[in-house]
């Protein structure tokens, strides 16, 4: 799709000639739609490469055991005021 896609080619021209292998929807073709999103997500991936690295290691991670601790909470003044209220507060 990405090579036929910088060859020129619209979505509408490419999407005939895909089809889903998986799932309820197997055998049929993608919506234009979703080869949008599909490319959307391609690119994003591109750009923020590191960031998919660290998804995959989180998750990675998840699954052995090891889960992560929370990240650490930094209070402004003023949220530090709101959040006495809070506690404060009946």
């Amino acid at each position: 799709m990405l090579r036929r896609r910088a060859g020129g080619e619209s979505v509408e021209q490419i999407q005939p000639d895909l089809v889903i292998l998986t799932g309820k929807r197997k055998g049929l073709n993608p919506s234009v739609a979703c080869i949008y999103r599909t490319l959307a997500e391609h690119a994003k991936r591109e750009v923020y490469p590191e960031a998919v690295e660290q998804a995959h290691a989180d998750f990675a991670a998840l699954q052995v055991g090891e889960v992560p601790g929370p990240a650490p909470l930094y209070l402004t003044a003023r949220h530090a005021d709101r959040r006495e209220l809070l506690v404060i507060s009946p």
